[in-house]
C-alpha cells in the first residue's frame, strides 16, 4: 500500500461520515451521496447528524459529491450504505445494490470494494460482487476485488469513536485484507482483526447487535412479570447488579438502525438454510411488543381520553436520529387509545419529524398535562423540574429512568417499567 490511498466513501450517514473524517487524516478521500441536501449541508459545514464538528468537516479537502463520475480513478470504495428490512421484516438490500450499480460504472483494474454495511453471510460475495462485474464488465477476484469490515458507529458516543475500536476487516485474497488492515489501521493505531474470510466478517457484525437485542429482550420480558408481581423491575435489578457477573441492561423501547434490525438479517439467512431461529425471533417478538405494552400499562392508569407530553422522539438519548424509532409506535399507540399526545424532543429537525411521520414538535414543553412520558434520556430533560409540567394528581411515565432516584411531588403519581 501505498502511504496515502485515492479513497471514495459511498453514503455520507452516521457511518460513513465519521469514517471519511478519520480516513481524510492520512488519505485523500471524496464522499458520494446522492442527496443533494446532504451534501449542500456537509458543503456548509453542518452535519445534522450532530457526529462530526464544523472544524473537522473543514480538514476534508476533497470534498463532497452527488456526481458519480468524480469517483472515477479511486483505488478503494467503501461502502456504508443503509440495509433496513422491509414491511415484512426481510432484508432491504436496494440501497446496496443501488451503490454496487453505481460502483460497477467507475471501477478500474486493480480497484477495491469494501462494504461496511451490516448484512447476512454471502451478500458481499453472492450479490454485490456479480452486479459490480456485470456493470464494470471486470473480473471479480482478479480485475477488481472485495473487502469487508463491519462499521461499529454507535450515534452519539464520543468515548468508542471509530479511532478507539477494534475494526475487523476480511478480503478476497490475503494481498487484499492486508492492505485493508494497513488502511483501518492508520486511523485506530493498528487496532484491527484479521477474520478468516468475508463471511465470518459479516456473520460477525449481524450477531453483535443480535446478542444485545436477546439481552434487552430478557429485561423487557421480567420487566412485564416484575409489574404484574407488583415488583419494581429497578430495585430487583439493582440487587441482581451485586452479582459480579450478572449483565447490565435495562428495559425499555427498543429501536434505532441495528438493534432493531439486525436480528432479522441473521433470521433471514437461518431460515434460507432450512433453520428457525427460535431464540432470535422470540427476542424480536418480545422487543417490538414493548410500545403497546407501555401504551397499556399508561393508559390503565389514566382517567378516559387525557393530554399527554412525550417527552423524546428519538431512538436513543442525545442523537437526532430518528430511524426506526419505537417512540413514534408508541404515540401512535396511545392516540389509537383516545388520547392527545404532543410531542417535544429540542435535538430533532421537525421538519424531517413532521415528513416522515405526520407529527409535529412543539417548540416549548407547555405545562397542565395529565401524564408526561419520559421516553428518550436526553440530558437536557434529567433537569425538567416535573412538577411544572404535571397537573395536580398527574401521571408520571418514566420508562428510562430519566427521575430515578428522585423524590416525586406530592399529589402527583408515577410509573415505570
Amino acid at each position: 500500500m501505498t502511504d496515502r490511498e485515492q479513497i471514495a466513501v459511498i453514503g455520507l450517514g452516521y457511518v460513513g461520515l465519521p469514517l471519511m473524517v478519520a480516513l481524510a487524516r492520512s488519505h485523500d478521500v471524496i464522499g458520494f451521496d446522492t442527496n443533494k441536501r446532504r451534501i449542500a449541508e456537509l458543503e456548509g459545514g453542518v452535519d445534522r447528524t450532530g457526529e462530526v464538528d464544523e472544524r473537522e468537516l473543514a480538514t476534508i479537502l476533497s470534498g463532497f459529491t452527488t456526481n458519480p463520475e468524480s469517483l472515477v480513478g479511486r483505488d478503494i470504495y467503501i461502502v456504508t450504505v443503509p440495509t433496513p428490512v422491509d414491511s415484512s421484516m426481510k432484508p432491504d438490500l436496494s440501497a446496496i445494490r443501488s451503490a454496487s450499480k453505481t460502483l460497477g460504472l467507475v471501477l478500474r483494474p486493480g480497484s477495491i470494494v469494501v462494504y461496511e454495511s451490516t448484512v447476512y453471510p454471502g451478500v458481499t460475495e453472492d450479490i454485490c460482487g456479480p452486479i459490480l462485474e456485470q456493470v464494470s464488465g471486470l473480473e471479480c477476484g482478479s480485475e477488481f476485488f472485495l473487502g469487508y469490515s463491519p462499521e461499529r458507529i454507535n450515534p452519539g458516543d464520543r468515548v468508542h469513536s471509530i479511532e478507539h475500536i477494534t475494526k475487523v476487516v476480511a478480503g478476497q485474497t490475503e494481498e487484499v485484507t492486508q492492505r485493508l488492515a494497513a488502511l483501518y489501521g492508520s486511523i485506530n493505531g493498528g487496532n484491527v482483526f484479521l477474520a478468516a474470510n468475508i463471511r465470518t466478517a459479516e456473520a460477525a457484525k449481524v450477531i453483535e447487535n443480535a446478542q444485545r437485542d436477546i439481552n434487552i429482550a430478557f429485561v423487557n420480558e421480567v420487566a412485564k412479570i416484575f409489574g404484574h408481581l407488583g415488583l419494581s423491575t429497578q430495585d430487583v435489578l439493582a440487587a441482581s447488579l451485586t452479582k459480579w457477573n450478572f449483565l447490565d441492561f435495562k428495559p425499555g423501547l427498543v429501536g434505532g438502525h441495528c438493534i432493531g434490525v439486525d436480528p432479522y438479517w441473521l433470521a433471514y439467512a437461518a431460515k434460507q438454510s432450512g433453520l428457525e431461529p427460535d431464540v432470535v425471533l422470540a427476542g424480536r417478538r418480545i422487543n417490538d411488543s414493548m410500545a403497546g405494552y407501555v401504551a397499556e400499562q399508561i393508559n390503565a392508569r389514566l382517567d378516559g381520553p387525557s393530554k399527554i407530553l412525550m417527552l423524546g422522539l428519538t431512538f436513543k438519548e442525545n442523537v437526532p436520529d430518528l430511524r426506526n424509532s419505537k417512540v413514534v409506535l408508541l404515540v401512535e399507540q396511545l392516540s389509537a387509545l383516545g388520547h392527545h399526545v404532543l410531542i417535544y424532543d429540542p435535538i430533532v429537525d421537525a421538519s424531517e419529524v413532521l415528513k416522515q411521520f405526520g407529527l409535529e414538535v412543539l417548540e416549548e414543553p407547555g405545562s397542565g398535562y395529565d401524564c408526561v412520558v419520559g421516553a428518550v434520556a436526553h440530558q437536557s430533560f434529567s433537569d425538567f423540574d416535573i412538577a411544572d409540567l404535571v397537573r395536580k394528581n398527574g401521571l408520571i411515565a418514566d420508562i428510562k429512568g430519566l427521575w430515578e432516584g428522585r423524590a416525586i411531588p406530592e399529589g402527583l403519581r408515577r410509573w415505570s417499567l
